[in-house]
């Protein structure tokens, strides 16, 4: 059993090379296509979840990502959300007035100047089904 696994194991990363430690932005887009095939058609199969720990060190190592692994620390949990919402919704700052108040609002919100409430939260969280954990 021991050699067929690592005959096995040296099979696979010669053919998924990000899984063999491969740093090359190629076989990463190739990996991310690879996992999002399996959570669509095979969600269980074991491979998504040794892809997506490979994914995630490449994303996390990545000099091309780098800048933009540094912009993300300084967004606060939020306003990433609260934008998350806006573009995966194709919605405005308008669209928010039942749950956070006038888009002027949303936008100082969106900006940093202010923070959601509690309110706020419980209201978005009810509106899109989300857990209010995201928020923090």
């Amino acid at each position: 059993m021991i050699t067929e696994a690592i005959k096995l194991s040296n099979q696979l990363a010669a053919i998924v090379p990000l899984l063999a430690g491969s740093s090359d932005r190629k076989d990463y887009d190739e990996a991310l296509e690879l996992v999002e095939y399996l959570v669509e058609h095979e969600p269980d199969n074991p491979l998504v979840d040794m892809l997506c720990a490979k994914i995630e060190h490449y994303e996390d190592n990545a000099a091309d990502l780098a800048e933009f692994n540094a912009r993300q620390k300084d967004i606060a949990a939020g306003p990433g959300v609260l934008r998350t919402l806006i573009d995966q919704h194709n919605l405005t700052l308008s669209d928010f007035e039942n749950e956070i108040g006038k888009k002027s609002l949303v936008s100082r919100i969106l900006n940093g100047e202010r923070q959601l409430t509690i309110t706020h939260i419980r209201a978005l969280c009810a509106r899109f089904g989300l857990s209010p954990g995201l928020f923090f």
